[in-house]
């Protein structure tokens, strides 16, 4: 089977990234490995969250599925408070400041699936082949064929690897990466508690790594949060293993919670923090986006809204290389993708590498650089504002479809 476009994992990347070339006109396979959509249902909250900036906000509005979004769950935040645990500095960051309604949202992974991958299943440009992998990878004459199990071929102009940090269609196309080791694994779970979150993201840098409480919507009438307790390993396992009362404790002692806060604690998952760099982003008809080509810490809750960036930046290169008959996998017209996205991902990787060095020090002349730093920095001014414009998603080069939906 023929196709203008091969894309590789139906997770919010992959799902996006096809979603959006379909869109553009061109004819799209879907590979996942399992079901498009999952199973997500309102009774139960998925342990997996991600914060949404207004940029990845303005992407979901421009694929005409953030409304579904929206009917299902999500949750605005209007606050966002960082602290050092072991000092006095803090910086806050206020929507009603900056003129905008919400600063972001709280929006559970499965909510983000679901509504894709209704959009996907009824999308006329779309082909989806479920429950199913890459396991070869071949070039000629201008087209790539991927081979899938069972032995079924699928011909395209290119190859889209968004199949996630352990890429098997990366690997396929001999790209290498570089990896950091973070020497911390990451405690999410989701927590009822007594107390409204009036809406704000918090994060606290506990001298183990940081703890983050993102506000959920309210289940009946307690309020939620969504945790990520990102610690040394050694401490992750000391925390899997406490049973819930004790684990209870050791969090609201850790964010020093009113005692009688948490009411109920689900199912706790845990994962290795690893992050990484692709050495490049493409090879001869194959193009990284997403986890494929970067993964970072989640202290900043910036990964999925980065790869939903090298959606939208991909997609308007391939979709002005259409418009001009230039063929897709066109060396220019993905140099022109990496030169777009590489500098910014990798700027970010090593911030969230320095952060997490640096509030990981106990070293007092540090402690104290890094508490004036947030001071410094909350006072206003310049670094305040670039801080919050990174982290709502604005850049200078945004992709058109972003900026025409830009919600605020």
């Amino acid at each position: 089977m023929d196709f203008d476009v091969v894309v590789v994992g139906g997770g919010l990347v992959g799902a996006s990234q096809a979603l959006i070339l379909a869109e553009a006109g061109m004819s799209v396979a879907l590979i996942e490995a399992g079901q498009l959509g999952g199973n997500w249902t309102p009774a139960r909250i998925d342990p997996r969250v991600s914060a949404i900036t207004p940029a990845s906000q303005a992407l979901f509005e421009s694929l005409g599925v953030w409304s579904a979004m929206a009917g299902r769950r999500i949750s605005p935040y209007r606050l966002m408070e960082v602290w050092e645990s072991e000092g006095t500095g803090r910086i806050t960051f206020e929507a009603e400041a900056l003129g905008v309604s919400a600063l972001g949202h709280i929006v559970e992974n499965g909510v983000m699936l679901a509504a894709l991958g209704e959009r996907l299943h009824t999308h006329p440009g779309v082909t989806l082949f479920e429950h199913a992998t890459p396991q070869a990878l071949s070039r000629d004459n201008g087209r790539t064929t991927l081979t899938l199990t069972e032995d079924r071929q699928l011909t395209a102009e290119l190859v889209v690897a968004a199949d996630g940090a352990n890429s098997t269609t990366r690997a396929l196309a001999g790209i290498r990466r570089r990896e950091f080791a973070t020497g911390q694994r990451a405690i999410v779970t989701t927590v009822h508690h007594r107390h409204d979150h009036h809406a704000s993201a918090r994060q606290c840098f506990l001298p183990t790594g940081p703890l983050a409480f993102l506000p959920l919507s309210p289940d009946g009438a307690r309020h939620c949060s969504s945790i990520v307790w990102s610690c040394q390993i050694d401490e992750a396992h000391r925390l899997m293993a406490l049973d819930d009362d004790a684990f209870q404790r050791a969090l609201t002692h850790a964010f020093e919670l009113p005692a009688d806060d948490i009411e109920a604690i689900e199912t706790r998952y845990d994962f290795s923090l690893v992050q990484h760099h692709a050495r490049r982003y493409t090879a001869d008809g194959v193009v990284l986006v997403g986890d494929a080509a970067h993964r970072l810490h989640p202290l900043a809750g910036q990964g999925v809204n980065l790869g939903l960036l090298d959606v939208a930046v991909l997609g308007e290169e391939l979709e002005r290389a259409r418009q001009r008959g230039a063929p897709l996998a066109d060396e220019r017209i993905l140099a022109r993708y990496t030169r777009r996205r590489r500098g910014d991902n990798a700027t970010m990787l090593m911030l969230m590498d320095a952060f997490r060095v640096g509030f990981g020090s106990r070293l007092p002349a540090l402690r104290l650089l890094r508490n004036r730093g947030l001071a410094l920095a909350d006072a206003g001014g310049p670094l305040k504002d670039m801080m919050m414009r990174q982290a709502m998603g604005a850049r200078d080069d945004l992709p058109g479809r972003l900026r025409a939906c830009w919600p605020y």
